[in-house]
């Protein structure tokens, strides 16, 4: 068998790829060489993630476990007495068909402002699901995204952090909180949830999953069986949420809210490679003077190819943690699910990612 290897590509493919061989510094080098290189680096940093993905979640349940204990202790009564989150399934009505029912998931990615995507939305006639991550709330409703328009409105609260109740905070919330589906974790701070229920958000409730895999000693599975003591006979739904409120609204829309079409804006997961360092280094509390010339460095901070919206994006650990979950995620999620990113950038691409403008997704969907 012969060393050498024929393959054709277009023209555009090869100005591409010639492009991303000269930004890594083998402009004049063998093809072969730079290949080789690609392939370990590549290597490298699927050993990297894992070691990454290990760190924040050992981490994040270190964080958070005595929190998620506590606010679920001070949030039983009150989910006892409110509405489970399975209330909100379509799916029991003998008219129900999937395949009619979409939604839009809406994170506070920096495409939001950037590709006016709010302002789009607000405008169109689109007539399935608003699926509205709790940072993007007031966002949402002060762009005209209000559930006098659009009915079928929700919002999803998955973090402990007391903080959150400035989401809620606001007085364009209290004007529209009636008319708004407010889907909680258990174990959210009562401080956040007070605050919309003081809105008159109506509250539905499900269980965020973290430490099932711990079987019969497991909180998730603790708290299941108190919540079943009262009222929930049958138990509250329960979701993963890969750490963060917009995968976690992602799953709300297909396994709550039956949607067979899930497009997601605002859900970068990253920065464009033209964004200040300031900001990405502020949000994984990293120093301003660290060194960015380090081969470290590239590993925590790596910049990524999105070749569905041609463009660049860099992450953080956190973020790298995030954009593996959920495309793990939509990867094994059911057949019937589609999932269309029209974030228009950011890293959420590959196996079952449907990537298309917000224009044309609205296109596809208005009435």
């Amino acid at each position: 068998m012969s060393d050498d290897l024929e393959f054709s590509i277009s023209e555009r493919t090869l100005e591409k790829i010639t492009a991303l061989k000269d930004q890594m510094g083998f402009t004049g080098k063998e093809w072969d060489e730079w290949f080789n290189a690609v392939v370990d680096s590549y290597t490298n940093s699927t050993k990297n993630q894992s070691k990454i993905e290990k760190v924040f979640e050992k981490n994040h349940y270190k964080i958070n476990y005595k929190n998620w204990v506590k606010y679920f202790s001070l949030n039983i009564n009150d989910i006892w007495n409110e509405s489970s989150a399975r209330n909100l399934d379509p799916s029991s009505n003998s008219n129900y068909d999937p395949s009619q029912h979409s939604a839009i998931v809406i994170g506070a990615g920096p495409s939001i402002k950037k590709k006016k995507h709010l302002e789009m939305l607000a405008e169109s006639n689109y007539q399935g699901n608003i699926v509205c991550t709790d940072r993007s709330l007031i966002p949402c409703l002060k762009a005209g995204i209000t559930p006098d328009k659009f009915p079928n409105f929700n919002v999803v609260t998955i973090d402990p952090l007391e903080l959150l109740k400035k989401f809620y905070d606001d007085e364009i919330v209290n004007e529209y909180g009636k008319k708004i589906n407010g889907i909680f974790s258990t174990v959210i701070s009562p401080v956040t949830v007070d605050m919309a229920r003081k809105t008159g958000i109506k509250i539905h409730w499900l269980h965020s999953l973290f430490d099932y895999d711990e079987g019969e000693k497991s909180f998730n599975q603790i708290s299941a069986l108190i919540v079943r003591a009262k009222n929930h006979t049958n138990g509250l739904p329960a979701i993963q949420t890969g750490g963060n409120v917009g995968t976690a609204a992602w799953f709300v829309s297909w396994q709550i809210l039956k949607c067979s079409t899930v497009g997601l804006i605002g859900i970068n997961h990253g920065w464009d490679e033209d964004d200040s360092w300031d900001e990405i280094l502020a949000h994984s509390n990293a120093p301003k003077d660290i060194d960015r010339t380090t081969s470290q460095f590239q590993t925590l901070y790596p910049k990524t190819y999105n070749p569905d919206f041609d463009c660049y994006c860099i992450q953080d650990p956190t973020y790298q943690y995030y954009s593996n979950a959920l495309k793990e995620f939509i990867s094994r999620s059911p057949e019937w699910v589609k999932t269309i990113n029209a974030t228009e950038g950011g890293c959420i691409f590959g196996k079952r990612i449907i990537c298309k403008s917000f224009k044309d997704f609205l296109n596809n969907h208005n009435n």
